[in-house]
């Protein structure tokens, strides 16, 4: 368990995948029959995956928290999903998605598990269109698509405002044919709360029902997690309330190694903190940067007079904005990666130059967009002598075909008009690309136990594209997992069902039991969502944006000492046996207790920079990213030994034969 073997096929790049899926084994269909799969979330990788295996003909059981599979956080995406189809004739290719996603995950992701990302992406638009998914389309019928941060080609298939939730109601509705068949049992309201062990598989979880507050053991011969990133650990993000880190984080107690940690992204363009009464923050989708240009006050006192009320933006001049990343990145301007116009973003804030009343945000203007859609659609439809009054109303109704849920949700909660004054915009917490460590078949170190989608490591790196987790999400449960698992499973086909009423089940519940009983018998004073709240600032003040030794090691001291408390004085008001939403917050935020502090360890342990982990000791004299190829171009992997600060780190290394590594340029 100790040796991190990446399993990733021998042979040229390109047939790596094809040659793999000849070589592994296969399980046929009639024993698939007598074959139990566990598929804990039912995101957009768990949703297609359970769907998946299910169609195969393997027996299937879901579990989700939520009251229905379709409210999965996959739900929330707005901006779009990406595939190399190269539609619009810009030169896109497999091997440009590969290179465009190494390098904007600032060359810390796996060249195999990425090349194979590329390869299927072409299948899950083909696979979505079949499924009835209302992608946009041209003018001409024929599917349309834009560019997103980090690319210089439009690789992005969306829908709307609405992407994630129109994919998951695909997969949803492939999941719903595989209910009424009796194929997939579905769990709803219900919590993994650890991953039962027996023989050193993974053969089951237990679980707890959140109405009924009963636990119990479910059995099966792999077990796959897709439960999503963690996020939430910074309490303020733009993450679904519920979404957690549990699964994840059991299978890790448990062996399942976790990997990177501190890659976390930062999403440049959500709606900025209002005040302290908040509990979570608005994503504005990334499609915005593809149309509205980011822009700041040029002169501090223009930024002052905003701050204050005095002075409207559309009252600046042109020449008295600064456009700073059209200034900064010429090559590809508001559309660098998400990393970089959040650094840029923060740099530009802490200078004094913030818009809101906080000095925390920045504008995202689309003026210059209604006037150019406006300008096209009046000589589409023959008015050649058109007024400005009327070129915007034509342009205002384009931008409105392409965001205006968007436009509309920014109104109801600024209560200001983004067609007419621009948004306002400032970075916040939005993806993890850390996770649980898998091999080249998404098996984490536990056999038989899986990590698909944001739940595991493997393919972003340290920075996320825009519109590459829907990607890989649906890319491991509709065509990568289906393949894999059979691999571990075609040695199962004679093992019969797993009983539950055995040794392991019995230890794993009542260690299960023994921590409900731990959190209820604290009966302290403080709420469960005051140690989240602490845990949020700690995270964001020393592991946000920017890190440093010092901030780290005090985060570190910080959050032990936290957990304690946490564990001495929380009170959760009710029973544990019966529906209790603070008990179910309270296991989660001990998760976070612990999972923040290896954060901030495995930051502390990277003298890099590197994506969205900025360490500020190591950072060009420009303020980019500064990089150690030599010593830590590899994925830290931590195996559980107790208390965080025992973790122990396993190092993959990183190995690079089909792309130069260097240093990422925007320019």
């Amino acid at each position: 368990m100790g040796i991190l073997d990446s399993k990733i096929p021998s042979g040229p790049l390109a047939e790596k995948w094809t040659k793999h899926k000849n070589e592994i084994d296969l399980v046929n269909p009639a024993n698939k029959r007598n074959i139990d799969i566990i598929v804990v979330g039912t995101g957009l990788a768990g949703g297609s995956a359970a769907a998946s295996l299910a169609e195969l003909g393997y027996n299937v059981k879901t579990f989700c928290y939520q009251d229905s599979p379709r409210r999965a956080h996959s739900i929330a995406a707005q901006g779009g999903i990406n595939a190399s189809k190269n539609y619009q004739g810009d030169g896109d290719s497999d091997y440009r998605l590969f290179y465009d996603t190494i390098k904007g995950g600032d060359y810390r992701s796996r060249e195999a598990n990425v090349y194979r990302l590329a390869e299927v992406s072409g299948n899950i638009i083909d696979q979505c269109v079949s499924q009835g998914v209302p992608f946009a389309r041209d003018y001409g019928g024929l599917l349309d698509n834009r560019s997103f941060g980090g690319v210089l080609v439009s690789r992005t298939f969306y829908a709307k405002g609405q992407t994630g939730q129109q994919l998951l109601l695909g997969a949803y509705a492939a999941m719903n044919r595989q209910i009424h068949r009796g194929k997939i049992k579905s769990y709803t309201r219900h919590e993994m709360l650890d991953l039962v062990l027996v023989d050193g598989k993974a053969r089951g979880i237990i679980a707890r029902n959140l109405i009924t507050g009963e636990i119990e053991r479910h059995s099966a011969h792999a077990v796959v997690i897709a439960s999503g990133g963690y996020g939430n650990l910074f309490f303020l993000s733009t993450y679904c309330m519920g979404a957690n880190v549990m699964a994840a984080w059991r299978a890790h107690r448990r062996g399942a190694f976790f990997a990177n940690p501190c890659y976390t992204q930062i999403h440049p363009t959500c709606i900025p903190v209002s005040g302290d009464h908040q509990s979570k923050l608005t994503l504005m989708s990334e499609s915005l940067r593809n149309d509205g240009r980011i822009w700041v006050p040029k002169n501090l006192d223009d930024a002052k007079a905003i701050r204050e009320g005095k002075l409207k933006p559309t009252q600046l001049k042109e020449e008295d904005r600064d456009y700073y990343l059209e200034r900064r990145y010429p090559a590809f301007g508001n559309l660098v990666p998400r990393d970089v116009a959040s650094r840029a973003a923060k740099e530009r804030c802490d200078a004094g130059y913030g818009v809101n009343k906080t000095g925390e945000a920045v504008y995202l203007d689309f003026d210059a967009a209604i006037m150019r859609y406006g300008n096209e659609k009046a000589l589409t439809s023959g008015l050649k002598n058109a007024d400005d009054a009327h070129i915007r109303k034509l342009g205002e109704e384009v931008v409105e075909a392409k965001y205006g849920n968007l436009f509309q949700m920014y109104e109801k909660i600024v209560d200001e008009n983004p067609y007419k004054t621009p948004m306002m915009i400032y970075p916040a917490v939005h993806y993890t690309m850390g996770g649980l460590w898998v091999d080249y078949n998404l098996q984490t170190t536990i056999p038989g136990c899986y990590a698909a989608g944001e739940a595991n490591f493997s393919d972003h790196g340290a920075n996320r594209l825009g519109a590459s987790a829907l990607m890989q999400g649906l890319a491991d449960g509709y065509f990568v997992l289906p393949y894999t698992i059979g691999d571990f499973l075609a040695d199962d086909i004679r093992t019969g069902p797993i009983p539950t009423d055995s040794e392991e089940f019995d230890r794993a519940e009542k260690d299960v039991l023994d921590r409900i009983n731990r959190l209820m018998s604290a009966n302290g004073t403080n709420s469960v969502d005051y140690y989240h709240k602490k845990l949020g600032k700690i995270m964001w003040n020393n592991c946000g944006m920017s890190r440093n030794e010092k901030g780290l090691k005090e985060a570190i001291k910080e959050i032990a000492a936290l957990r304690k408390d946490f564990w001495e004085n929380v009170k959760i008001p009710g029973a544990a046996d019966d529906k209790n939403q603070e008990l179910e917050k309270a296991g989660r935020v001990a998760d976070f207790l612990e999972i923040g502090e290896l954060f901030a360890m495995d930051a502390l342990e990277r003298n890099e920079s590197c994506g969205g982990h900025f360490r500020e000791e190591y950072q060009t004299p420009e303020g980019e990213a500064l990089r150690d190829d030599k010593n830590f171009k590899f994925v830290s992997a931590w195996e559980y030994k107790g208390e965080p600060k025992d973790a122990k780190l396993h190092k993959e290394n990183l190995i690079y034969e089909n792309i130069e590594v260097k240093t990422r340029s925007y320019k």
